[in-house]
């Protein structure tokens, strides 16, 4: 005989607080795992495929592993350094910049930037604050990186755990599934497998609708000679998940500095406008609708909801967490809508008369 509603809803209570206080309280140690798994997770459908032409499960992690050791090499030689030196750079050229900007305004319009203005005032000094806390956060967070994961846990142990995910995925889903309550084992598939399609939609197919552009904004802006291209291609892409919000932010940073470095040649602004507006219209009618579909379902004030809150509650950790998390809880709201639509609650008893 199974369990009444109130007992099962208890335990599940009890199971959903633990793991919360484990999250909170083992949230540093458990990163590396965290990150293991996520990575695992994303190259699932990747071993997946090369053993559907043939290849063992050994081999497709043998492949992948391969693949991946190079491609961290090329990044961690060409591309990592770059960006770090170009994000330093911009820091500090940050005052020079607003000071353009400012005299800029003063030629044009004398009477908005008179001298000891509160506009003018505001602009000098929201240069060197740029210059000041910019370089400061950018020293802090590799730093508190380097001092908090450590090296060995994000150059080994991150590595090693999703090689061993990735080569045991098929093994352990099968298991968890033996481990099923049996009454509602069928229930939870369903909604398992809702959860699975949102999250692969979104984190595999935003993930790589992120990659696509952000390189693309990176190649194409250092290809037209703008500075700082590839960190603006770096900004553009990260923040693409939410949408519209990546092409504003790059493409503002981007127009922006265009301004200052090719005020006059128009070609070369209108090109870094053209660059935007293109991949927008790549994103919007080729990347989304191909990689991640119209059924996503994770809204996006949602989804800053949900990165906002686990971000303040368990830090980093909470953030890596917060999109599977959202992921699951916006099926289980719509699974109850459906719950609660079929009931005697909502239908009421009219309804069950005309029936």
């Amino acid at each position: 005989m199974a369990l009444p509603v109130r007992e099962q809803m208890r335990y599940w209570g009890i199971v959903a607080a633990v793991f919360l206080v484990l999250l909170w309280a083992l949230g540093d140690v458990l990163l590396p795992f965290v990150l293991g798994g996520a990575i695992a997770y994303f190259l699932d459908p990747v071993a997946d495929r090369l053993e559907a032409m043939g290849a063992s499960r050994a081999a497709a992690t043998a492949i992948i592993t391969v693949a991946a050791v190079l491609l961290f090499i090329l990044l961690a030689l060409l591309v990592v350094p770059t960006l770090v030196n170009q994000s330093v750079q911009l820091f500090n050229t940050a005052p020079q910049l607003v000071k353009d900007f400012t005299t800029f305004l003063t030629e044009r319009f004398p009477t908005l930037l008179v001298e000891g203005s509160t506009l003018r005032t505001s602009l000098q000094s929201i240069g060197e604050t740029i210059q000041s806390r910019g370089g400061e956060l950018l020293n802090t967070l590799i730093t508190s990186a380097a001092s908090l994961m450590n090296v060995v846990l994000l150059f080994v142990i991150v590595p090693v755990v999703a090689v061993y995910l990735l080569l045991d995925w098929d093994r352990m889903v099968a298991q968890v599934d033996k481990l099923l309550p049996r009454d509602h084992a069928p229930v939870i598939r369903r909604l398992a497998a809702d959860i699975d399609k949102t999250l692969a939609s979104f984190v595999r197919g935003m993930g790589t609708v992120c990659l696509i552009l952000g390189t693309y904004y990176a190649v194409a802006l250092m290809a037209v000679g703008l500075q700082f291209g590839l960190v603006v291609g770096f900004v553009a892409g990260l923040v693409t998940f939410i949408p519209y919000l990546g092409a504003m932010i790059g493409g503002a940073l981007a127009l922006g500095l265009a301004l200052f470095q090719f005020w006059g040649d128009w070609v070369s602004i209108g090109l870094v406008a053209a660059i935007f507006f293109a991949g927008q219209f790549i994103e919007g009618n080729l990347l989304t609708p191909k990689l991640v579909g119209d059924s996503v379902g994770l809204h996006p004030v949602w989804l800053l909801l949900a990165l906002s809150v686990f971000g303040m509650l368990f830090g980093f950790i909470g953030m890596l967490v917060a999109v599977p998390l959202a992921a699951a809880l916006g099926v289980l709201a719509r699974f109850s809508v459906e719950q609660y639509k079929d009931s005697r609650l909502y239908r009421g008893v009219s309804e069950q008369d005309d029936l």
